[in-house]
């Protein structure tokens, strides 16, 4: 798991949007779907699973590729749970490159107007170009990918950059980070199915993710 501290979570807007600029209300207790979240799945299954992640964490990253697509098609495409993904930064690098690079992510993952399912394949895809990304080396090569990740999802260039500058992602990861604080999120992934914190060995694999679903459904039916 990434851990990292409550600075971390908190950065200022000026210093998120340093790429932008470049040119490039929960409830607590991981409960409830704020404004800021993105979500897929039945909000009236009675089964909530919420995941504070982020694009630029490996352990996500390899969560993602364990389990995500075994997740969606049994549990959220069938409707037996709501999945939220609540967006968070990576710790912070000294030149503070990592938690910019999540925060453009974000944006041209949300950028057009996406819907949730178009959100979630572009967060995908984000994953995939993690390694990448940590290898960019220069702004302007993690742009070139961010471009390119937005030009398969029909964005145009112009189009991307003005979503990775636009002020409000910023300020939606300020009010994201306040929640993560509430809830006490110290590292990525951290998730909560109704309310109740897993422990690591819980989402370790599918399958112990899967069993603790399959509890919460039955006690909910």
């Amino acid at each position: 798991m990434l851990v990292f501290g409550r600075r971390n979570l908190l950065l200022g807007a000026g210093a998120l949007a340093a790429l932008g600029a470049a040119g490039c209300n929960g409830s607590g207790q991981g409960s409830g779907l704020t404004p800021d979240d993105m979500a897929l799945g039945n909000p009236d299954s009675g089964v909530t699973l919420i995941e504070y992640g982020s694009t630029m964490c490996s352990h996500c990253r390899e969560f993602e590729e364990m389990a995500w697509d075994q997740l969606k098609a049994n549990y959220i495409d069938t409707g037996r749970i709501h999945f939220i993904f609540r967006e968070v930064l990576a710790p912070v690098d000294p030149q503070r490159v990592i938690p910019t690079i999540a925060l453009a992510e974000y944006q041209v993952a949300r950028c057009g107007g996406a819907t949730p399912e178009q959100y979630f394949s572009r967060l995908g895809v984000m994953f995939e170009q993690q390694p990448a990304m940590f290898q960019a080396g220069s702004r302007d090569a993690i742009e070139a990918k961010l471009v390119e990740i937005g030009g398969a999802a029909g964005l145009s260039r112009e189009t991307v950059m003005q979503c990775i500058s636009d002020p409000e992602g910023a300020r939606r990861m300020e009010r994201l980070g306040e929640v993560a604080t509430r809830d006490n999120v110290t590292g990525t992934p951290t998730f909560f199915l109704n309310g109740e914190r897993l422990e690591a060995a819980d989402f370790a694999t599918y399958e112990a993710l899967a069993a603790k679903l399959d509890a919460a459904i039955a006690a909910n039916s």
